[in-house]
């Protein structure tokens, strides 16, 4: 079926199920279904497809753009990175007479102060910026969430790996990845709690899930969120 709104056109399949309401889905490949119960009219499901209409233009070009994979970034004046959740353009200024290579973060910009504009030494200036603010941001989100618990971390370190965006040692040692950063605030929030979860249960059982749910009850949402765009979070 197809269906056009506000001058674009969705193609949508209806499944109809056992159910008494009509409910919108998009599938890891893109594609929207809608499903309802048995002998629903399909005049009946457009409300709730033009209800929802954004979310569903939004969703579906996110899974469809995940499908193909993250896209090799260009280093110059526009191209686009995530911090704290949302794409902001790159604006690149070369000095060489700064000290040393930088990004500053400007509310509607991050703008890359360098010495010489070669592509490398831009991507290290973003990778340091986002070392330094994950550093920043995890250390005052601990603080937020150390109510919740009666030990506290023996030291906060920033890594590289590209396995987990975070670890929790016997030592009390938290590590966390940088591109945390480019992740929205609630997300890091989940991450965070999840590593300090850790210091109680070093096991993923059903006392540290437990307790993670207790301190965060929507972390499972958070978590759905690393797993669909975590592909994006690429400098």
């Amino acid at each position: 079926m197809i269906h056009t709104y506000s001058g674009e056109t969705i193609s949508f399949n209806i499944n109809y199920k056992k159910r008494t309401s009509i409910g919108i889905y998009i599938d890891l490949y893109g594609h929207v279904e809608v499903q309802a119960p048995k002998g629903t009219p399909v005049e009946c499901m457009l409300p709730l497809l033009e209800e929802k209409w954004e979310w569903i233009q939004q969703n579906s070009k996110e899974m469809k753009d995940r499908m193909l994979g993250p896209k090799e970034k260009v280093y110059d004046h526009g191209e686009s990175f995530l911090y704290l959740g949302d794409e902001y353009p790159i604006q690149i200024s070369q000095d060489i007479n700064i000290k040393k290579d930088h990004v500053v973060f400007e509310g509607d910009k991050l703008h890359i102060y360098v010495k010489q504009f070669e592509d490398e030494k831009i991507k290290k200036a973003l990778k340091r910026f986002y070392s330094r603010q994950c550093k920043a941001l995890v250390e005052k989100r601990i603080q937020i969430y150390q109510s919740n618990f009666k030990i506290k971390p023996r030291s906060i370190r920033i890594s590289d790996s590209n396995r987990t965006w975070g670890t929790c040692d016997s030592n009390l040692q938290l590590t966390f990845n940088w591109k945390l950063a480019m992740a929205p605030l609630k997300v890091i929030d989940y991450v965070v709690v999840h590593e300090m979860c850790h210091m109680v249960h070093l096991n993923h059982d059903r006392s540290f899930w437990r307790l993670v749910g207790k301190i965060m009850p929507d972390y499972k949402e958070l978590e759905n969120w690393l797993a669909l765009s975590s592909w994006k979070m690429t400098v």
